[in-house]
């Protein structure tokens, strides 16, 4: 059994693992935003799960934009359970629109959620992770870390940032026994695009490009909808939750950094291509220490 930290569980991927792994026997700490307020629902439905199965779920409230929140849940699990075997940084959303039209202060919110709030949760569980020299962290990226499109330039700009950071953490934690992988889910039947926020573009910026920009931004929830809809095409949510699993039962040393789920848009073979130069690139630079998780 692992004591597991997931954040995002209102919906989507946290959800789902919240559940899969209470249901399998380990104890999870499912947090969300306002699980008392305006994420009542999951929570309750977390909450009656674990009181008629008896499996571990306790719901705590943890916003990754505030530090506060982080700190307060972090204290909470460490008082109750200590420190997490496993962390699922889950927590996101997919800000959609063309690049120019989103203010700076909506593309700060946007990297504040996607790739801020990993780091705001894994400083206040590293030091005893390190301390203990073991855990798992999984950070949530997507296919969208791996290339762009347009219309999804602020979201690619933190699923990027989501890569970067994970692989130079991996490389960081390796001497100190900490595994750190990315998971990279294509598109899935979740709440994510339908509850994506668009820009408010007070100054109409949108309105000022080509017809066809706007023709083929609009052209885009029907053309997800189709996909969904496609029962040859794999959109189960269930299937990223089953990676994290298989993730989390792999013996440390043996993970891969990166597993692309669904869809995968020609990823897999990018980040072949990739891994092939990870570790002779860190052997150039005399940095062997840092190729491989050290293991106790």
């Amino acid at each position: 059994m692992s004591t597991v930290l997931i954040t995002g569980c209102s919906s989507g991927f946290g959800l789902l693992a919240a559940k899969q792994l209470a249901e399998r026997g380990d104890r999870v700490f499912a947090t969300m935003r306002a699980p008392d307020g305006k994420n009542r629902a999951p929570a309750d439905e977390l909450r009656a799960l674990s009181a008629s199965t008896g499996s571990g779920i306790e719901v705590l409230d943890l916003d990754v934009t505030s530090d506060a929140s982080v700190d307060a849940a972090a204290a909470t699990v460490l008082a109750k359970a200590g420190v997490p075997d496993v962390i699922i940084n889950s927590a996101g959303q997919m800000y959609v629109g063309l690049a120019e039209a989103f203010t700076a202060e909506e593309l700060s919110r946007q990297l504040d959620v996607n790739i801020v709030g990993i780091h705001r949760v894994c400083r206040a569980f590293l030091p005893l992770m390190r301390q203990r020299a073991s855990g798992l962290i999984i950070n949530l990226s997507s296919v969208a870390g791996r290339f762009a499109a347009p219309f999804f330039g602020v979201y690619h700009a933190s699923k990027w940032a989501v890569e970067g950071y994970s692989l130079a953490a991996r490389r960081e934690l390796a001497c100190a026994g900490v595994d750190v992988v990315v998971v990279e889910p294509g598109p899935f039947t979740t709440k994510l695009f339908p509850q994506s926020p668009r820009p408010k573009d007070e100054e109409n910026r949108a309105g000022s490009y080509p017809e066809a920009a706007q023709q083929t931004f609009d052209s885009m929830g029907a053309a997800f909808e189709g996909m969904f809809s496609d029962p040859e095409v794999p959109t189960d949510p269930g299937d990223v939750v089953n990676r994290f699993v298989e993730l989390i039962d792999m013996a440390p040393g043996t993970r891969p950094f990166r597993s692309v789920v669904g869809v995968d848009m020609g990823v897999t073979e990018r980040n072949a291509t990739d891994e092939a130069h990870d570790g002779p690139f860190l052997q150039m630079m005399g940095l062997e220490d840092f190729v491989q998780l050290q293991t106790t």
